[in-house]
């Protein structure tokens, strides 16, 4: 029994250091962006030996795909706390709620997933590009999903509008350096969920 125990210990702590690599790479990156992060950077707010992270992602490429399922990771987790909601129309506003509690975080740096695919759109190879604008859909699905069951006409129109105020309210605010364009915005898109039947 001792050795079964014994022998799952490092894979458990190879995850942990794992995981820590994927929040802290979503974390940096999100505030100082791919070019100025470095591996270096990464290992320290992970509180890991750099020589180890190449254990784990051989290239900053892979910390970047990492930091993208981080952030998918926590879309899957509001989401998933959303749909715990009967009404669609409150999960939309659970999801603005969210994206209102970020407000400070947003008015720094802007939205997590919206300024890496900016940022990655500009990089001459492809492919986290490619992986970023999947996130990003996974995010427009859902929404679209909440708008269907509402009823309404033109989900997938009303999925972009939606998506939209929110990229163009993080980056005001986080241009602006102004946490309550957040509040001001959100606070209008509820106002206009109400307005829809």
């Amino acid at each position: 029994m001792t050795d079964s125990v014994d022998s799952r210990r490092p894979r458990a702590k190879a995850a942990d250091k794992r995981q820590r690599l994927m929040a802290a790479a979503a974390r940096v990156l999100h505030e100082q962006g791919v070019e100025r992060t470095t591996i270096a950077d990464i290992a320290q707010a992970a509180d890991v030996p750099a020589g180890n992270v190449y254990y784990y992602f051989k290239t900053k490429g892979e910390l970047v795909e990492a930091a993208l399922s981080e952030h998918t990771r926590h879309l899957e987790a509001l989401t998933g706390r959303l749909d715990r909601l009967a009404d669609p129309r409150e999960r939309l506003k659970g999801l603005v709620d969210a994206w209102v509690g970020q407000r400070d975080t947003a008015a720094r740096y802007g939205c997590p997933t919206g300024t890496l695919a900016v940022e990655l759109d500009k990089r001459a190879e492809g492919g986290l590009d490619l992986s970023v604008g999947q996130v990003i859909r996974r995010l427009l699905d859902w929404v679209e999903q909440q708008f269907r069951e509402m009823g309404v006409a033109d989900p997938e129109g009303l999925s972009l509008t939606f998506v939209g105020a929110y990229q163009g309210m993080s980056l005001l605010s986080s241009a602006l350096r102004d946490p309550e364009i957040m509040t001001r915005e959100g606070a209008r898109l509820v106002r206009w969920l109400d307005t829809l039947t």
